[in-house]
């Protein structure tokens, strides 16, 4: 006689399939979840690898900075040593300047003219004096202009006056006092 096989063999195979199935989602989900974590984790070590690297360059970019401000700093000072450099040397250029103004003072002196008095404010030197005429008042200026201590005399006041012994001219300019070395100096260093 035929084998019958009178089992439900198709809900056996029903079943076999939905455990088969439920096996291969079960393992498909397992897979899918080792998957997603790997790549979380791959993306999280990207991540704080990069914060790393952000973080080192902040820390960079702040050292830099101190390290700029620092130089800022010393530009300052180095700036400044050097214009109390120049002011000294200016200071050692001009020392004599005093001593070759009153020589180039009585130098310029025209016979017949007397200084009264002299004083200096910055780089103008204001004089009075008494002449015997006005044309020795005129050559002490043409005297002063022609010196290189000196430059533009500017006749401010003039005064005849009548003494016992003839007439005389009160008289006060200003000259601009100009130190040569000085200027030497300056075309040097440009």
């Amino acid at each position: 006689m035929a084998h019958i096989n009178l089992l439900p063999w198709r809900a056996e195979r029903r079943k076999q399939q939905q455990r088969e199935f439920a096996m291969a989602a079960f393992f498909t989900a397992a897979v899918a979840v080792v998957i997603v974590f790997l790549v979380h984790t791959y993306f999280e070590g990207v991540i704080q690898y990069q914060q790393e690297r952000n973080q080192f360059l902040h820390n960079e970019i702040t050292m830099l900075n101190k390290k700029i401000s620092k130089i800022k700093a010393l530009d300052k000072t180095k700036r400044e040593l050097l214009n109390r450099m120049k002011i000294v040397e200016q200071l050692q250029a001009s020392r004599p300047a005093a001593v070759h103004m009153l020589s180039q003072l009585v130098a310029t002196l025209p016979p017949g003219l007397y200084l009264t008095s002299f004083s200096q404010q910055g780089s103008v030197v204001h004089i009075a004096g008494v002449a015997e005429s006005n044309a020795r008042v005129s050559e002490y200026m043409r005297n002063l202009d022609a010196s290189p201590w000196f430059s533009h005399a500017r006749l401010e006041v003039v005064i005849n006056k009548k003494t016992p012994i003839g007439s005389v001219s009160d008289f006060k300019l200003n000259v601009k006092f100009v130190n040569p070395t000085l200027k030497r100096q300056n075309k040097r260093g440009r």
